[in-house]
């Protein structure tokens, strides 16, 4: 477990470096982030790099024993590189070019930028790859931010029809597959594709779907020719990128096989509460908090990206300046959001940032210091942090042989990009939200205090209790045959398996090769208007349905657990497969997961409102989100490593629960 902040030098005076890195090492921070954003300080005009400045501050981290992690600076092009090349500029889904003033301006399938970013990238690592405090390396920042991807440029449609014809081989193929009969969208040559977006009405779903993970492998392979030339010259240093939350512009688990060690990901529970589906009662609920799992969700999903590593990059401190309304956090937030993340695995956690600018497009975003250089209460908060840490390396703790490495849960939840893509493309309902939807059969979850990871759907998925499936429209053969030749308990949501790989509708109908260990078939769908309500009552809780409705026939052998009031199937199931046919209410979810925990041997326990349970190894935590004292659920004689078992609001508790 490390602390990190990210830090500017370029942006401060250089006088001052000295006591920053100082001041960093007392408060008991151990790894600093720098560089991401300064290619006109290492690049002044083209060809002229200026190190010394670079020299100087990573030589002056590691005097005070700071570990630094540098972040190449190809999330801003320079002026003079933007003038030179004014093509490399990303055009919007609605054809408008941006422009210089900001960052991210550049795009990503110009194969001139990536020839400079190539250049700058083989500098900088060829000068510090081997240097000893450098103990990491950053990708650009937060790629595909601010709807840079998918980018429409004449680029990137030549390098998308080079994909469709190496994809596809000869185009009579691609136009069966995609359906192009259909409006004489048939094409006689590759060169003759365009990309979907201006067209009078919708575009070919199967057009769009392509051209999305066209787009995911150019993030993707982005990423890599960087990776490349990092490991090529900085042996044994970890390669990393900070993804987002709630981000799916490209496939985190594609990129992650590009070349990565850890998956660092960036945290913002207050202004990710506020720009989320939440009603507005629930955004002020938790409007100095975040919701109780928007930081676990992301943990247990980068975790899983990481195959086990995972970082955060970026960790909220006080408020910040990009979301539509940003208060202060509660007391003791910036604490809680920290011990959470190491209970989820994180390996580090590093604040944005070391200092508040008091310039330029971020000045409202608060930092471990106020400009003025005082510590803020987020600062004061890490400062506890960091004593609260020695508790972990202490001989009396250490001598309880406890562990404090992730452990399989008992449930994988499946994340799948493409199911969000295939969902933008075809929406048919205009609430229905595949994140939404997988983020509250998480928070469900971890309302009753199981554990759990996140995965692919092209994991492998032995030795888990329980999988559930919340919607999985593409149904993958390999997926079928881990259900056939195991004997974990399935759990799958509305439109699993109603589209195949070309985005067309089965030939079998829904659920596709699901039908293969469960015998159903859904002859029509429906999205439901929010006055359209089908009512159900299971195992003594009366819910609705909304959002959608799959209308399910069952087949031979398969059991209707529940219907809703109009005889429709609403939960069928055979042997150790289920399927729900709609989108639930909370309190009717909660009973449906709860019967298939129960099946599967996994036990729950009734938390109050805003309390979380997480397993670290042989250590439990427990977080209070919420407002009212609890007594923890520790056995008796346990020893307690943080707080004790009475935890209030705003708090952590850990103890080991196994010796």
């Amino acid at each position: 477990m490390h602390l990190g902040v990210c830090y500017y030098p370029e942006q401060w005076p250089q006088h001052q470096w000295e006591s920053d890195a100082r001041r960093m090492a007392e408060l008991g921070i151990s790894r600093v982030r720098i560089a991401e954003f300064a290619w006109s300080r290492m690049e002044p005009e083209p060809g002229r790099y200026e190190w010394a400045w670079l020299d100087t501050a990573i030589e002056t981290l590691a005097k005070h024993g700071l570990k630094v992690i540098l972040g190449t600076p190809t999330a801003t092009p320079p002026r003079w590189l933007v003038s030179l090349h004014p093509e490399i500029l990303p055009v919007t889904k609605d054809g408008v070019k941006m422009n210089f003033g900001s960052r991210r301006h550049y795009d990503i399938s110009s194969e001139v930028y990536r020839e400079h970013c190539a250049r700058i990238v083989t500098q900088m690592v060829r000068r510090y790859g081997k240097h000893p405090a450098v103990i990491a390396w950053q990708t650009d920042n937060e790629l595909a931010c601010h709807d840079t991807s998918p980018t429409y440029t004449e680029a990137a449609r030549e390098r998308f029809t080079r994909w469709l014809a190496k994809r596809y081989g000869e185009v009579a193929k691609l136009n069966t597959a995609w359906g192009n009969v259909f409006w004489s969208m048939e094409y006689s040559s590759f060169d003759e594709i365009g990309l979907p977006n201006l067209t009078p009405t919708d575009a070919n779903p199967s057009h769009w779907l392509d051209f999305r993970r066209f787009m995911s492998s150019e993030v993707a392979s982005f990423h890599g020719l960087q990776g490349e030339l990092i490991r090529e010259h900085a042996p044994g240093r970890d390669l990393l990128h900070n993804f987002m939350g709630f981000f799916t512009s490209f496939d985190h688990y594609e990129f992650a096989r590009s070349g990565l060690d850890v998956a660092a990901w960036d945290s913002y529970p207050l202004p990710r509460t506020e720009v989320l589906w939440f009603d507005d009662a629930e955004k002020h609920r938790w409007a100095r908090s975040g919701h109780p799992d928007i930081p676990a969700f992301n943990h247990d999903l980068y975790r899983g990206v990481g195959k086990g590593r995972m970082w955060v990059m970026e960790q909220q401190v006080g408020p910040v300046n990009w979301a539509p309304y940003n208060p202060v956090p509660k007391a003791g937030m910036a604490r809680l959001w920290t011990w959470e993340a190491f209970a989820h695995g994180a390996e580090l956690v590093s604040y944005f940032r070391w200092r508040q600018a008091p310039f330029a497009q971020e000045q409202m975003h608060s930092g471990i210091n106020a400009p003025d250089d005082r510590l803020t209460a987020g600062g004061e908060e890490i400062a506890r942090v960091a004593r609260e840490m020695a508790a972990f390396a202490a001989p009396d703790y250490a001598a309880n042989a406890a562990t404090t490495t992730t452990k399989q849960a008992p449930v994988a939840l499946l994340f799948d990009y493409p199911a969000d893509w295939i969902v933008q493309i075809q929406r048919h309902g205009a609430d229905f939200d595949y994140q939404r939807l997988v983020f509250e059969w998480y928070s469900c979850l971890r309302e009753m205090g199981v554990d759990v990871d996140m995965l692919p759907a092209s994991a492998d998925l032995s030795g888990y209790k329980l999988v559930l499936a919340p919607s999985l429209p593409v149904v993958p053969d390999a997926l079928v045959a881990q259900i056939k030749k195991g004997d974990a308990h399935w759990l799958f949501g509305p439109r699993t398996g109603s589209r195949t790989a070309d985005f067309t509708i089965p030939a079998t109908l829904a659920p596709g090769p699901l039908q293969a260990v469960l015998d159903v078939r859904v002859a029509q769908s429906e999205s439901l208007r929010p006055s359209l309500r089908p009512g159900i009552s299971f195992e003594g809780v009366q819910g609705q349905g909304r959002s959608w409705r799959d209308y399910i026939e069952p087949g031979a052998g398969v059991e209707v657990l529940a219907a809703f009031d109009d005889g429709v199937p609403a939960l069928v199931g055979a042997g150790t497969v289920r399927m729900v046919s709609a989108c639930f209410d909370p309190a009717l979810l909660k009973a449906v997961l709860q019967r298939s925990l129960r099946d599967a041997g996994i036990a729950t326990q009734t938390l109050p409102e805003g309390v979380r349970l997480r397993r670290l190894g042989s250590v439990c935590f427990a977080f209070n989100y919420g407002d009212s004292t609890w007594q923890v659920p520790a056995p008796d004689g346990a020893q307690f490593v943080l707080g004790s078992r009475e935890l209030g609001p705003v708090d952590v508790a850990a103890w080991v629960e196994q010796r």
